[in-house]
């Protein structure tokens, strides 16, 4: 008897430390044939990946890699099929065991949509868990737990996620480690099915000002290299296209911006803060700058995408400015100075153009930005400039209070995330509200309810009418001053008629894909001394 309860303990304890092992997986990258995943284990751990098309038919695996302590294993899923969801499932035991493999729970993903598809993602911003007067962690879990519900493809951070940059001259490396590992424990229970995108907020301490105090031994280095150790965010490959230079001090590739295209959508996330100005570190006006690298980056993006919906996100137009509408019309986003002038081809001499109308002129249908820490949606010459809330502010009003002024349209109290519903006919989005159980009680508020939506229709149709007299690019010459975007997608025309004894003079560069059409109306003048450029 004694040698068989010797015999069930020691199988008791084997049994109990090898389910003490957790690990938490987060996934990013996702394209047409392949997914990331990192996983990081509480112990040292062998461990290894199978996947296929069916939670009973994990065909695919990766030959078994052993961690090192405290260091996440990063697998490539790959062999995938586009448009298709995929099971995985992690396969681990502890260093030095015999034991059989144990098997983690089944989660699932999706490769790129196919054009005409409908799909959704989740966008969210400034968790700021790491100052606990503005986020809370208890109201996090519910707001993960209702994108959850929405079964995204991916989800989309805004920023202020990470780093606490308030005092970067005494900020270590440790203590960035610790934030960026911090969040794993909340996003390992979302992000396991739901690739996690991540936009650099200005919280985060990547700018080029901090960059350059004593490197490598500063704030901005230690946050690039522990964001790019714990989190898979997009490099430029055949599906993502991106910031291409390579950064000193083993940060490589910062993984800073970057786009790509799923379903009818385009979507380009900037970074607004690690090119913005190397003499302060936090520039106002014209000393903001997008960096002219970033911005052909991004002008050529947008201008070669025939994507049907073009969503642009960024952590806040113009840096650290507040608001939208007012300040997209100013310096180097809109041109003007604050007294209405331009003055955008003497302070930014070579550019083409403000990033507005980059914008504008090129079809975007929505910019994202976070920030300002309340909903607020305006609309600027058909740009939806939509402020993000905050995840996880538990007062649900601090935004308000601070920054609402800075708007002009609706502008509403409370935390939450976006729920964006992409369809061949329609973008729909829906503000979803998150709300601790002590605050639901009165049965007044209540968690998950839609506080706000509204919906964009496809302008795949849409039709462009010159109807002035003089250039192209004047907005004064169309019909509801709308411009045609640079390239014309499929399906949309232009119809040129000026007014009688005026002309259209084409001073700009226009393609008109296949698919669609311009017309130029009879006994009409059309002068054409840039480039027009008919596709077949």
């Amino acid at each position: 008897m004694k040698q068989l309860n010797f015999i069930f303990s020691f199988f008791f304890a084997a049994s109990i430390q090898l389910h003490a092992q957790t690990f938490d997986e987060i996934l990013g990258r996702p394209t047409d044939t392949s997914v990331t995943v990192s996983i990081l284990f509480s112990q040292q751990s062998e461990a290894y990946v199978e996947w296929g098309n069916s939670a009973s038919n994990l065909n695919l695996s990766i030959p078994v890699v052993t961690s090192a302590a405290a260091t996440p294993l990063v697998f490539l899923m790959n062999q995938l099929q586009p448009n298709s969801k995929y099971f995985y499932r992690t396969r681990y035991r502890t260093v030095g065991s015999s034991a059989n493999f144990l098997m983690g729970e089944v989660h699932s993903f999706q490769t790129q949509r196919a054009k005409n598809s409908t799909f959704t993602f989740t966008v969210e911003a400034d968790e700021h868990l790491y100052d606990r007067s503005m986020g809370s962690s208890n109201l996090y879990k519910i707001n993960l737990a209702n994108q959850a519900k929405d079964s995204p493809d991916f989800m989309i951070s805004l920023g202020d996620i990470f780093g606490d940059d308030h005092n970067p001259d005494i900020t270590t490396s440790a203590d960035m480690n610790a934030y960026h590992k911090y969040y794993r424990q909340f996003l390992g229970k979302f992000c396991h099915s739901v690739p996690f995108f991540i936009c650099l907020g200005n919280h985060e301490g990547e700018n080029d000002f901090l960059l350059a105090q004593n490197p490598p031994n500063n704030i901005a280095v230690y946050a690039t290299l522990w964001r790019k150790f714990y989190y898979p965010n997009p490099y430029p490959n055949g599906f993502y296209s991106g910031n291409t230079n390579v950064e000193g001090f083993g940060m490589g590739q910062p993984e800073n911006y970057y786009s790509w295209e799923w379903g009818d959508a385009l979507f380009v996330v900037l970074d607004i803060y690690r090119d913005q100005c190397d003499t302060s570190v936090k520039p106002t006006g014209w000393a903001w700058t997008l960096g002219l690298p970033q911005y052909s980056w991004f002008k050529n993006r947008l201008e070669t995408s025939t994507a049907k919906y073009k969503f642009v996100f960024a952590h806040h137009a113009s840096g650290q400015a507040r608001g939208a509408g007012a300040v997209a019309r100013l310096f180097e986003w809109g041109g003007y100075e604050r007294n209405g002038n331009y003055t955008f081809p003497t302070k930014r001499p070579g550019w083409a153009k403000p990033i507005h109308q980059l914008m504008k002129d090129n079809g975007v249908n929505i910019f994202f930005q976070g920030h300002d820490h309340l909903f607020a949606r305006e609309i600027l010459d058909s740009i939806v400039y939509q402020e993000v809330p905050m995840a996880a502010d538990s007062t649900y009003e601090s935004g308000m209070k601070m920054f609402s002024t800075s708007y002009t349209a609706d502008t509403l109290k409370g935390a939450g995330h976006l729920t964006v519903t992409v369809t061949p006919d329609s973008v729909k989005v829906n503000f979803i509200r998150a709300y601790l159980p002590r605050d639901t009680v009165s049965g007044i508020q209540k968690n998950g309810e839609i506080a706000f939506s509204y919906t964009i229709k496809d302008a795949s149709n849409t039709i462009y009418t010159f109807n002035g007299n003089g250039n192209w690019n004047d907005a004064n010459n169309w019909n509801n001053q709308l411009i045609p975007p640079s390239i014309l997608p499929a399906g949309r025309q232009i119809i040129i008629d000026p007014i009688a004894g005026g002309q259209c003079i084409l001073n700009a560069s226009q393609t008109i894909a296949a698919g669609a059409n311009i017309v130029i109306k009879s006994q009409k003048n059309f002068v054409v001394p840039g480039s027009l450029i008919i596709q077949h």
